[in-house]
């Protein structure tokens, strides 16, 4: 574990919406990937920011065209040199604009994406984004550049992210880069390096700052949250693991709803669990990802946990928090798997029954450990064939989920318009389902109690309840609740006189 010294110096956090200014050299992002990526667009954005450029969501008014990349997938890398396509007609219209890419796909491929594609100017990786600067120099002065250097050290924590959210509602805040785990599949240790914590204070001042600009909910994202650990070298009794930064952080405001993605099998802790439920305004959602139900898939893909500790982790949390939703990751035709593999995460999938799944087939990655010392032989038919028969168990899974849900009410946190409608309002419960609902007299942002009348295999369908419905259906069920009570207080009463008459 790499040690780190607490930085107690309060950042200077500066305005964290985009500037808008044609006065300005004006940049354009494209983000494709995980919620990290999202992350690190916003903490490019702040840097260029600080450097005289302003922000555009129009791609015909840029100057610079940044388009922050993905490799977990090779369709995702596909995808990046679909729009490098579409980048050269607009380098063609305008020769004086400038194209870079960044993230994990300029780490993997570096060089490469300017001999392949000659209207790239800069490749920057993840590690690398203060260098943007002097490298957007050397671009002007007719040089291409490249920095894809990793560091054990970087985690950005003095930079306060620019928001490019459009609601200003959820925000990301990542408190760890890198991962140490080696998953045989996994690019993400070659491409953002190993695994750092972050300065606990400078999460903390994120989320105040965050709060303070009327965001109502955050997501504390890494690789692995389970494994944050922040030593103090001159105090280690202060040294703080991540069930301690999760309360710290949900401390900050009772108001503020908190979520974290992700954790691993391996690591989650009870200590997490029992946080979550100190709580309330920490949700009841836990994102596990599971890759295979079968131990020797999950050996051979290295995740460090078999199948029954695996089903010991779901227990326990099932114990500790009963109404927690539970999402995971899987992936169908990893080498070697056989049927009776498949059939076994089939049969996990059902056990757990989960609220939500990502699912994919396998894909190769270069130089990963599976690429290196595994073959790829699983024919992609069978893994297409593998694949939509766990989306179609996954598919019902989700509506017997939902329709548990019919006839309860819900603390919905109104994140915006509904896709089909405006007079509809999009919400997510506590447990990261989207509920759809009358958008009557709130606005986006506000928490309302929504009645599940009805719903589908991904969403929630319902009605707002008034406050003062609420209390009178609060009321009714403890009516019921203290009927109940009295009529089989009664029972027990005629039984206990039918026993002593009969005596």
């Amino acid at each position: 574990m790499l040690k780190q010294k607490i930085n107690t110096e309060k950042p200077d956090y500066k305005s964290i919406k985009p500037v808008f200014d044609s006065s300005k050299k004006r940049v354009y992002i494209e983000t494709y990937g995980c919620q990290m990526n999202v992350n690190d667009s916003e903490l490019v954005l702040s840097i260029l920011q600080d450097n005289d450029y302003s922000f555009t969501k129009n791609m015909d008014e840029a100057d610079l065209i940044l388009v922050n990349t993905c490799s977990i997938r090779e369709n995702a890398e596909q995808r990046i040199w679909g729009r490098l396509d579409v980048f050269r007609i607009a380098k063609n219209r305008k020769k004086s604009l400038k194209i870079g890419v960044i993230g994990c796909m300029a780490e993997r491929l570096k060089e490469e994406l300017m001999e392949r594609e000659k209207i790239v100017d800069l490749v920057v990786g993840p590690d690398a984004y203060r260098s943007l600067p002097d490298l957007l120099r050397n671009v002007e002065a007719g040089q291409k550049d490249v920095n894809v250097l990793l560091s054990r050290e970087e985690t950005y924590a003095d930079i306060s992210p620019v928001r490019m959210d459009e609601n200003g509602v959820s925000a990301f805040v990542s408190i760890m880069r890198g991962c140490n785990n080696v998953c045989a599949y996994c690019v993400v240790p070659y491409t953002r390096g190993a695994e750092r914590s972050r300065n606990p204070e400078t999460v903390l001042n994120e989320v105040q700052t965050l709060v303070d600009n009327g965001y109502r909910e955050i997501t504390l994202l890494g690789q692995n949250v389970d494994s944050y650990y922040w030593e103090d070298e001159k105090n280690p009794d202060k040294d703080i693991n991540f069930a301690r930064l999760l309360e710290m952080v949900a401390l900050v405001d009772p108001q503020m709803r908190i979520r974290f993605a992700t954790s691993h099998p391996k690591d989650i802790s009870n200590g997490v669990l029992y946080t979550m439920v100190m709580y309330e305004n920490i949700c009841n959602c836990i994102h596990l990802p599971v890759q295979s139900g079968s131990t020797r898939i999950l050996d051979l893909m290295n995740r460090k946990y078999t199948r029954e500790h695996y089903l010991e982790r779901i227990a326990k949390i099932r114990e500790i928090i009963p109404d927690c939703s539970i999402t995971t990751d899987i992936i169908a035709g990893f080498c070697t798997e056989t049927e009776d593999d498949h059939k076994q995460t089939l049969s996990l999938m059902s056990e757990v029954g989960y609220d939500f799944a990502y699912m994919f087939k396998y894909s190769e990655r270069p130089n990963t450990r599976a690429a290196r010392h595994l073959k790829d032989d699983v024919d992609d038919e069978i893994k297409t064939k593998r694949l939509n028969e766990i989306i179609k168990l996954q598919n019902q899974l989700s509506l017997e989920s939902n329709k548990r849900d019919i006839g309860k009410i819900f603390n919905v946190l109104i994140d915006g318009f509904s896709k089909r409608s405006n007079e509809y309002f999009s919400g997510r419960t506590s447990q990261n389902k989207t509920v759809v609902f009358p958008k009557e007299n709130y606005s986006t942002g506000n928490f309302a109690n929504v009645l599940i009348i009805s719903c589908t295999s991904a969403t929630l369908i319902g009605e707002i309840v008034e406050e003062k419905r609420h209390e009178t259906i609060t009321e009714l069920k403890n009516i019921i609740d203290e009927t109940i009570h009295l009529v089989e207080n009664k029972i027990k009463s005629t039984i206990k006189s039918k026993i002593k008459k009969d005596k």
